[in-house]
């Protein structure tokens, strides 16, 4: 059913629910609350989403250890920067280094650097090392010649652009596969049928098919809530939590959110939620709601945090802030990657905190602090183009209006970025979220 085209949203202050407080929900709210009346509904009892911070008390001493989102760079995220400074919240840089080690062999390297690649010494004589080390090279130079000439099809997935370029099997599942695995919390069969434009895109505007030029990475002090408190604080009288919205429906009139509060009525609604979640909150969605929403998938994520440095290389001198351990449970298995905190926030402790994915069944059931579930979205060549679609479902024109980080690289940039795209919709160019556009 398409509805009346509602009032101007830049003719007067109106009352919106947002659904979700992840980063693209808080960042919405922010961004809609210089103008509008913004009511936040989250569903758990805490805020952040993905920013979820853990407290820990080990021998005596606390530490807060990010177990989400962690890092950020000065490259690809002006957005979100451009908010951590206007809500002066202080930050440190880090280190961004990527290991691979094997599980029933001895094999592992840090890429970090030239020492660090060849902590395993003996890698120094093996020639097929050597080739994955040229093929690392060759894919760098010829992926980033075919981005700059746009001659990557959209159809193509990353799996056919390396099976036709002739990458050797231990470049694939030993480098480039595992690290955009690693990066998006996938499997390696989801990384080959990845769209190779947006995958090639994304490391390229990284700073990844480069040896020397890359971003400086950043962590924030005292771990990622730190800008919750600030960031909320516009409409921090109108926050829900521990509020899970059982529906919602549109009509002429306004929006009615359904929850454990009772129906309410608002003007407009922001679903900064997954998109699964989104449609199933929907209780009138149209065809195309129902197509775009549907064409971009979510998957769950085990998360453990722990002290178990089993699960990095053998070699300290291997140990880096993301470390990918090779498994035999073949290519459809989940990604098993163990960050290193210790490194990534800079902790000085007597202990190794490392947040593991996806390999619960090998870490010391003793030496676990934690246990998470997040989900991440899949990308596809048919989620690409439902990205693109965008605008025929999110609008004053139903009352609606979708943002979160899967409508693009499904980072914390993107979900400020999706947020700022919302608000503008809705009237709102505050001055302090006016940055130069960073490529997708």
């Amino acid at each position: 059913m398409t509805l009346p085209f509602s009032p101007d949203a830049r003719s007067a202050p109106q009352r919106i629910a947002v659904i979700g407080s992840g980063i693209a929900g808080m960042a919405a709210g922010w961004y809609l609350s210089g103008r509008h009346e913004v009511t936040l509904f989250e569903a758990d009892a805490r805020l952040g989403g993905h920013t979820a911070t853990v407290d820990v008390e080990l021998e005596g001493a606390d530490y807060a250890i990010d177990t989400g989102f962690i890092v950020f760079n000065d490259w690809t995220y002006p957005h979100f920067r451009h908010l951590l400074a206007e809500l002066g919240v202080a930050s440190q840089p880090t280190e961004m280094s990527f290991s691979v080690h094997e599980t029933r062999r001895d094999f592992e390297y840090n890429g970090h650097s030239l020492a660090s690649l060849f902590a395993q010494r003996s890698n120094l004589l093996r020639p097929r090392f050597h080739g994955l080390l040229r093929d690392i090279l060759r894919f760098n130079r010829q992926a980033t010649e075919a981005l700059v000439a746009d001659r990557l099809p959209a159809s193509q997935t990353l799996g056919d652009y390396l099976d036709a370029g002739g990458y050797g099997g231990d470049f694939q599942r030993r480098y480039l596969l595992p690290m955009g695995a690693a990066i998006w919390s996938a499997s390696i069969d989801d990384l080959r049928a990845f769209p190779a434009r947006f995958f090639v895109r994304f490391f390229h505007h990284h700073g990844l098919l480069s040896i020397n030029e890359r971003p400086q990475w950043y962590t924030l002090v005292g771990g990622s809530r730190a800008y919750i408190p600030a960031l909320t604080a516009p409409y921090a009288e109108r926050l829900r939590l521990a509020t899970p919205v059982a529906g919602i429906r549109r009509d002429a009139e306004g929006v009615r959110v359904r929850s454990a509060a009772g129906e309410e009525g608002f003007d407009q609604v922001v679903l900064a939620c997954h998109a699964d979640q989104a449609l199933a909150l929907l209780e009138d969605a149209d065809p195309a709601e129902r197509a775009i929403l549907g064409a971009l998938p979510y998957r769950d994520n085990e998360v453990v945090l722990h002290t178990d440095t089993r699960l990095l290389p053998r070699r300290r001198r291997a140990w880096a802030s993301w470390n990918y351990r090779l498994d035999e449970r073949g290519d459809a298995a989940r990604v098993s990657v163990t960050y290193n905190m210790n490194i990534l926030q800079r902790l000085q402790a007597p202990h190794t905190f490392c947040v593991t994915l996806n390999d619960s069944a090998s870490i010391d059931p003793a030496k676990v602090l934690g246990r998470f579930t997040y989900a991440h979205p899949q990308f596809s060549l048919a989620g690409q183009a439902a990205q693109a679609r965008h605008g025929e479902i999110s609008g004053p024109h139903r009352r609606t209006h979708f943002c979160g980080a899967y409508w693009r690289n499904g980072f914390h940039e993107d979900g400020v970025w999706s947020a700022l795209r919302v608000a503008r919709a809705l009237g709102c160019e505050p001055g302090r979220a006016t940055v130069a556009e960073v490529p997708a």
